[in-house]
């Protein structure tokens, strides 16, 4: 936890959440009636609504990308290093929103909301989303911000596809696109990987068929060994070397199944 806030952060802040009334027409086939997201602001708006700049978090992330939500907190938000004042996204210069994406589980409506229909949580019942349904749903929260055209829409991995689909689906309203380590598509070992991780889950006693919230558990063996799957897929080849490479790591060789 911070002692005191370092000069280039954007300091305490506080998340803050949109509700949406109008019903959102999935990719899926199926409707939300309503929903809503949770999202952070760092920086002020000018005059024109010109400045604004769209955080787009990847797979596991979330809205709190900047500053801290009190002095208690271990660590900034996940990309303080690059948001702040004086900071690559300098808040001197940009307002910007960043948002937990809908379907997550950091406050957005997702598999941990009710279902209204039901009265129980979602959990799998909660409709497939995808990269076009995000972007449908942050254009709908820019537009209760006021903000017609982003000044620069930002992500790294799937927030990097978020950013392109941006260009797509709304090319009016991105005047600048940084997609950083992405791709407009998995290739097929991707997702083979991917099945993997996911079968990993799936196959976890505790998963009870994705209704696991309402039995009071998590699948955490089957979570660690997908999250374990995904890791090796986001390795370069200099950061697998370190890791997996052949360097002893002790003096001499260990001939047993808890060494790596």
């Amino acid at each position: 936890m911070p002692t005191a806030i370092p000069a280039d952060s954007v300091g305490l802040v506080s998340p803050q959440v949109a509700h949406f009334a109008e019903p959102l027409t999935l990719a899926c086939g199926r409707t939300l009636a309503d929903y809503q997201l949770i999202y952070e602001t760092y920086g002020q708006l000018n005059a024109s609504r010109s400045n604004a700049v769209l955080i787009c978090h990847a797979l596991s992330g979330h809205h709190h990308a900047a500053g801290y939500h009190s002095m208690d907190d271990r660590k900034p938000g996940w990309w303080d290093s690059c948001i702040g004042p004086g900071k690559p996204i300098d808040t001197e210069r940009f307002f910007v929103v960043s948002l937990n994406n809908l379907g997550g589980c950091n406050g957005s409506t997702g598999p941990g909301s009710l279902n209204p229909t039901t009265g129980k949580v979602y959990g799998a019942d909660f409709p497939v989303v995808t990269v076009e349904d995000w972007v449908h749903s942050q254009a709908r929260l820019a537009d209760q911000l006021g903000i017609e055209q982003w000044a620069a829409v930002v992500g790294g991995s799937l927030g990097g596809m978020q950013a392109l689909q941006w260009t797509i689906t709304y090319p009016e309203r991105v005047r600048h696109c940084l997609a950083i380590a992405t791709a407009p598509k998995l290739s097929a070992q991707n997702i083979a990987f991917n099945e993997v991780a996911r079968q990993a889950i799936l196959s976890d006693p505790e998963f009870h068929g994705g209704h696991f919230q309402e039995m009071g558990v998590i699948p955490k063996r089957g979570l660690m060994l997908a999250r374990m799957v995904g890791h090796i897929t986001y390795l370069s080849d200099d950061a697998m070397g370190t890791k997996f490479g052949r360097g002893l790591k002790s003096e001499k060789l260990n001939y047993d199944f808890n060494s790596v």
